[in-house]
């Protein structure tokens, strides 16, 4: 590995991080520009390859998932900052490597956006691939979904291993016609099928019903007091109990268990693992503000917002939510997706009397966008410190509040909440 590469990307991200800033894509985008060549002969020395991991919803939670669990065995590289680009993998190698060039890993594991995986994989083939879903998110961006699929299958075809599929989604599942690697596939029960939508079945098309064999099952869900999600795999069903909320996690373990067994790996080492899981950078997490707890939970188009909004049957006592929107290029700039959300649930009677508000740059807009689905709106406060102190302030002691935001809100909530509070 490129020594000089190594030691100007850890001296651009300690200069970054003096300044205050996260650094975690301008090392990557220095040493990209200095050393193009520089990831690919990194990543050739790690022996068990690379794992990518792409797809609409679901990447970072699932990255962390297959990382947690192959760290019962190996020595793991992963961006777990939520950096999906290449130039974030190059930090995250950088910042790993030691100075005197060695990067003491046995396999990488990346999240990469769906445009931005394609580059990938034209500079380090992968050996495996976990394809998740694909969904209409920042049209902005990538247009319809059927050039997203597009973008899937250009990673499904630089896969030279072992590619593993959400039989579920059928425009994911059609990607094994173009790759040359094994495939597998995870998905869930028939039962369940109607509960995890594709975009179709979204916007009221028929529930499709696959054939293909799943490596991996998800079987059941948390219900009253059962706490725990049923999978199958490895021929026999097993109950485990996710540090990760809402049932959208619990099909994301079904395809971290699907692609931890393409490593051979056995079912306890699988399931140790799979209960070692924490919740992902701001996707559920908790933390404790003045004897509240309060979970962030971040949002970024129709089918994850609708799934993320399910978390809250399992949140005993929601006394305040929290919609925070903002607009700016990570987001989207577009918000009109909004409109495609079903905001019925957040006046359901699990939800009760729990106070309503919306913030971010775009607080006005989703206040709006509540009161056509009846839901009623006690304050709209575009800062985001002021309106979590709100909330907070709002709920007894001992109390929930919930936290949805789009991506760059909940970076700024992130830091807000780690400063008034702690991390639970």
């Amino acid at each position: 590995m490129n020594l000089l590469a190594v030691w100007l990307g850890k001296l651009t991200l300690m200069a970054l991080r003096a300044l205050g800033r996260r650094g975690n894509a301008l090392p990557g985008l220095v040493v990209e520009k200095v050393f193009p060549s520089f990831l690919a002969r990194a990543m050739a020395r790690l022996p068990e390859g690379v794992v990518v991991i792409t797809g609409t919803n679901g990447k970072t939670t699932t990255t962390k998932m297959i990382a947690t669990i192959l760290g019962e065995r190996y020595r793991v590289l992963t961006n777990d900052t939520g950096s999906n680009f290449v130039r974030g993998a190059i930090t995250a190698t950088v910042e790993h490597a030691t100075w005197s060039g060695e990067l003491p890993y046995d396999v990488a594991v990346f999240e990469l956006d769906e445009a931005w995986a394609v580059r990938f994989v034209a500079l380090v083939p992968p050996r495996r691939a976990l394809l998740l879903n694909v969904m209409r998110d920042q049209l902005d961006r990538f247009g319809e979904i059927d050039t997203t699929a597009g973008l899937l299958g250009a990673v499904a075809a630089a896969t030279t291993g072992h590619v593993v599929l959400n039989r579920d989604d059928e425009r994911v599942a059609a990607l094994a016609g173009r790759t040359t690697a094994q495939v597998s596939y995870y998905g869930v029960a028939p039962e369940l099928r109607a509960l995890f939508p594709n975009d179709e079945e979204l916007y009221g098309g028929p529930v499709f019903m696959s054939e293909h064999p799943a490596s991996a099952e998800l079987r059941g869900l948390p219900a009253g007091e059962q706490p725990y999600i049923t999978l199958r795999f490895g021929g026999a069903d097993h109950e485990v109990l996710l540090r990760a909320d809402g049932p959208h996690n619990a099909q994301n373990a079904a395809g971290a268990v699907a692609l931890a067994l393409t490593f051979g790996m056995d079912t306890e080492t699988v399931l140790h693992g799979l209960r070692n899981v924490s919740p992902a950078f701001g996707r559920g997490q908790s933390f404790d503000i003045d004897g509240r707890r309060l979970v962030l939970q971040l949002v970024k188009n129709p089918a994850g917002f609708r799934q993320t909004l399910r978390t809250l049957d399992g949140v005993t006592g929601a006394d305040a939510i929290v919609v925070a929107i903002n607009d700016d290029y990570a987001d989207g700039r577009d918000v009109s997706w909004l409109w495609d959300v079903d905001f019925t649930g957040l006046v359901a009677p699990a939800i009760g009397d729990a106070r309503r508000s919306t913030s971010g740059t775009r607080a006005a807009d989703m206040a709006v966008r509540l009161r056509y689905d009846d839901v009623s709106v006690d304050e709209v406060e575009p800062d985001l410190e002021k309106a979590v102190r709100s909330a907070v302030e709002a709920v007894p002691e001992g109390g929930h509040v919930v936290v949805f935001s789009t991506y760059t809100a909940m970076w700024a909530l992130h830091a807000i909440l780690l400063r008034i509070g702690q991390a639970a």
